[in-house]
């Protein structure tokens, strides 16, 4: 299956920023009787996809929570479809190549909150500097 965390705009007002993709196969637990991905399920993928950008810039959850001492817990996330996932779906071809069409694009609003007392505070410039090229302004 393939995930896209970062959602493109068509609007020119805002800007165009970086894809981040994964690959993870749909599994019998994101399936219905029918082998259709129930819908919840993309919730999983889009967590895996967040991890997995967190590690891929140098920010694992380990580093942000214990070293940055904060939480981020989510506020928002919005997701449209664009064709079901199947059991066993991977969304590459033969050549290993990955489809060009997109099953879901998600987009979440995750604020910085204290972890002793959960009050918002500002995000780390580190980490909005390592983001930053995933991440709306």
């Amino acid at each position: 299956m393939y995930t896209d965390k970062g959602k493109e705009r068509d609007n020119n007002a805002m800007t165009q920023f970086q894809k981040f993709t994964i690959e993870e196969r749909v599994l019998w637990g994101d399936v219905d009787a029918a082998k259709i991905i129930f819908y919840g399920s993309y919730v999983r993928f889009f967590g895996i996809a967040e991890t997995e950008l967190f590690r891929a810039v140098g920010m694992p959850y380990g580093k942000v929570f214990d070293e940055m001492d904060i939480w981020l817990p989510r506020v928002h996330l919005e997701c449209d479809f664009k064709r079901a996932a199947q059991l066993d779906d991977l969304r590459k071809g033969d050549d290993g190549k990955i489809e060009a069409d997109l099953i879901a694009t998600a987009h979440f609003v995750l604020v910085a909150a204290g972890r002793d007392d959960l009050k918002p505070v500002p995000v780390p410039e580190e980490l909005r500097r390592a983001l930053q090229p995933y991440a709306e302004s």
